[in-house]
This record gives C-alpha cells, sequence and structure tokens, in this order.
C-alpha cells in the first residue's frame, strides 16, 4: 500500500503544472548559475597552475553548484509539501482518507516517498551538469556522487518536515511559510550563533548547512548521515502522530 500511495503521489506531482514549471525554472537557473562557474574556472586556470596544491574543478565548479542547488531546493520543498495534507483536511477528502483501511505509516510513508522520488530525480538531473565535464576534465567522482547524496539527503529532510508542518494547517500557504522559516532558521542557526560569539554544540549539531557542507567537501561521516535520518524520522514520526490525533477525533 505505501508503494501503490507513493507511485499515486509521483504521478500526480509530474501531471501538476506547478511540479513542472518549479522544475523547469530549477533547471535554467542553475543551469545559468553552471556555465558561469565553469566561464569563472577557465579564466583562473593560467593562476591556478602556478599554485602547488590548486583546486581542481570539482571544489570550483561542482561544489559552488550543489551549494546553491541546496538554497533553490529548500525553497522549492515548501512549494510541493504544502498540500500533502494540508489540501486534503481543507476539500475533507482526509476523512475519508483516515476511515479507509489505510494505516497512517502507509499514508505518511507514501505520500513522503512519492515527493522524495520526484526530488531524487531533480538532484540526478543536477548531477548530470557537472557530470559532463568528465569528459574534458579531471573530475572528482567521489566528491561528486558525496556532493549529491548529501543533497539528496538534505531534500529528503526538508521533505519529512515539510510534510509534517502540512498536518497542521488546513491552510496550504500557511504551510509553505512555516516549512521555509523552519528551514531557514535551521539552516542559518549555526552561523547565526558564530557571528553572536555563541558556541554550542547543540547549535552545530542541529545546523543543517554544517551537515551538508560535510558532503560537499567529500566525507562520508556516519553522524552526518545519522542526523539527516534521524532528522527525518522525527518529522514523520510527528506526522504519524498527528494524523492518529485526527482520526481519533472523527
Amino acid at each position: 500500500m505505501i508503494f501503490v500511495i507513493a507511485i499515486h503521489e509521483w504521478r500526480s506531482l509530474f501531471l501538476s503544472p506547478l511540479a513542472w514549471s518549479l522544475l523547469a525554472v530549477t533547471q535554467g537557473l542553475l543551469a545559468w548559475m553552471f556555465i558561469l562557474l565553469v566561464d569563472d574556472f577557465r579564466n583562473l586556470q593560467g593562476r591556478l597552475v602556478a599554485l602547488d596544491h590548486a583546486p581542481g574543478v570539482t571544489d570550483l565548479v561542482v561544489a559552488p553548484l550543489f551549494r546553491v542547488a541546496a538554497w533553490v531546493l529548500l525553497l522549492l520543498v515548501p512549494l510541493l509539501t504544502m498540500r500533502l495534507f494540508s489540501q486534503e483536511r481543507r476539500s475533507r477528502t482526509l476523512d475519508l482518507l483516515l476511515s479507509a483501511p489505510v494505516g497512517t505509516p502507509a499514508m505518511v510513508l507514501g505520500k513522503y516517498l512519492g515527493v522524495v522520488t520526484f526530488f531524487i530525480n531533480a538532484v540526478g538531473l543536477i548531477t548530470l551538469m557537472p557530470l559532463s565535464l568528465a569528459m574534458g576534465a579531471p573530475l572528482d567522482l567521489g566528491k561528486l556522487l558525496a556532493g549529491a547524496l548529501g543533497l539528496t539527503l538534505l531534500v529528503a529532510a526538508a521533505t519529512a518536515a515539510g510534510l509534517y508542518l502540512s498536518t497542521l494547517t488546513t491552510q496550504p500557504t500557511v504551510a509553505a511559510v512555516t516549512t521555509l522559516g523552519l528551514l531557514l532558521a535551521l539552516w542559518i542557526v549555526d552561523a547565526a550563533s558564530t557571528a553572536q560569539g555563541i558556541s554550542s554544540d547543540l547549535l552545530s549539531y542541529l545546523s543543517l548547512r554544517r551537515h551538508y557542507d560535510s558532503f560537499l567537501l567529500g566525507l562520508f561521516d556516519s553522524s552526518d548521515l545519522a542526523y539527516y535520518f534521524l532528522f527525518s524520522l522525527a518529522f514523520l514520526g510527528l506526522a504519524m502522530r498527528r494524523l492518529d490525533d485526527l482520526r481519533l477525533r472523527d
């Protein structure tokens, strides 16, 4: 049942003009950024030759591209998760789902996997851009794959947060705004604490950006993997509990 709901959600996204428009705009913006980064790298090649340990194309093109991609996809997540349950509650179709012989975990995980699969497709298209450089430049495939994995884990965690927040309201716009606010807060919490001279291991650990930067450096740390897994699991668990509460009320 989970995969049936996931496939249905995935198909509904690809049949939606909004999803296609957002995907097209995202790819267009990142393609433009990719061309600019490649052009800057070509202009710097003369000076990089004189350096002993000069950064390569992976550090100067791939990593910056994935950093921009993270920002763009974090802006995209609230727009694609805001209707997951809030629209269902608003149109009263959630009552039918809750009364159907479908478990709450199946509903939550099905919708979650459907949206995450959509974002995996987007990450794959983004990864193809720097991968095309392998034909004419020494590309560090390890760092490239680590960056793609980090970006996938980032959007998967953000999707879980957006899904939970969509269960709290009947207004999709409210769900989108609160999701965006939460994601931005978790992205800058580490930088904000550093700017104010506050040293906190907890704030550093909660930072989405800190764990993502490790992947961009080509570092595969189990603590970063555990962070994204626990982050997603926590919000998915909260979403299931929220739906169980709504089911008991009815």
